[in-house]
C-alpha cells in the first residue's frame, strides 16, 4: 500500500475524513496544516498575515513533500496545497491521491458558523467558496486519481465509498493492497 492523500476545498472533510479512513486502513494520519502550524510556533492565520502567503508556501511544500515520501499513513493536506505544481505532482506520483469534491453551497453550509477559518471572514463567503472552487477544481483533478462528491453522506458513508474505490484499483489484489489508476 501507499499513502493516500486528501485534498479538496477548505471544509470539504479532508481532516474528518482522514482520520476515520487512518483508523480503518491501520494506517497512521496526518494533516499537513498542524505539522506546519507546530513547525512555525504559531498559527497558520497568523504567520500568512506576518510573513504572506508566498513564504506559507513555500513552507507548505517542503512538508508536503516530506510527508508524501515518508511511511505510509492517510495524508490531510491544505485546501490551497495544489496551487503549487511541484504539490500535485508529488502527490500525485508518490500517494493514492482522493479529491474529496464539495461544492462551494455544501461547504458554506457545513461551515457558515466557523468563525477560526479566515477565509470566510470576508463579506461574501459563499462567493469566495465560489471563486476557490471555480479556480482550484481543475488543479484537484490534475492532482487526483479519485473523485469522490462528498455531497451529504454520513463521514462513515464517504470512508467506504473510498475504501471501495481503492480496493478496485486496477492491481490492488495482486500487490495485496489498494494500487494506483
Amino acid at each position: 500500500m501507499s499513502s493516500i492523500a486528501l485534498i479538496g476545498l477548505p471544509g470539504s472533510g479532508k481532516s474528518t475524513i482522514g482520520r476515520q479512513l487512518a483508523r480503518r486502513l491501520l494506517l497512521s494520519f496526518a494533516d499537513s496544516d498542524h505539522v506546519i502550524e507546530h513547525r512555525l510556533g504559531c498559527s497558520i492565520r497568523e504567520f500568512f498575515e506576518r510573513e504572506g502567503e508566498d513564504r506559507f508556501r513555500d513552507i507548505e511544500e517542503s512538508v508536503i513533500d516530506e510527508l508524501s515520501q515518508g511511511q505510509d499513513c492517510v495524508l490531510s493536506t491544505g485546501g490551497g496545497a495544489v496551487l503549487r505544481p511541484a504539490n500535485r505532482q508529488r502527490l500525485h506520483d508518490r500517494c493514492q491521491v482522493v479529491y474529496l469534491r464539495s461544492s462551494p453551497e455544501e461547504v458554506f453550509r457545513r461551515l457558515r458558523h466557523d468563525r477560526n477559518r479566515p477565509l470566510l471572514q470576508v463579506a461574501d463567503p459563499l462567493q469566495r467558496l465560489k471563486d476557490l472552487y471555480a479556480a482550484r477544481d481543475p488543479l484537484y483533478r490534475e492532482a487526483a486519481h479519485y473523485v469522490i462528491d462528498t455531497g451529504r453522506p454520513s463521514v462513515a458513508t464517504l470512508v467506504n465509498m473510498i475504501v471501495m474505490q481503492l480496493e478496485l484499483a486496477p492491481g490492488a489484489a495482486a500487490r495485496g493492497g489498494p494500487g494506483p489508476v
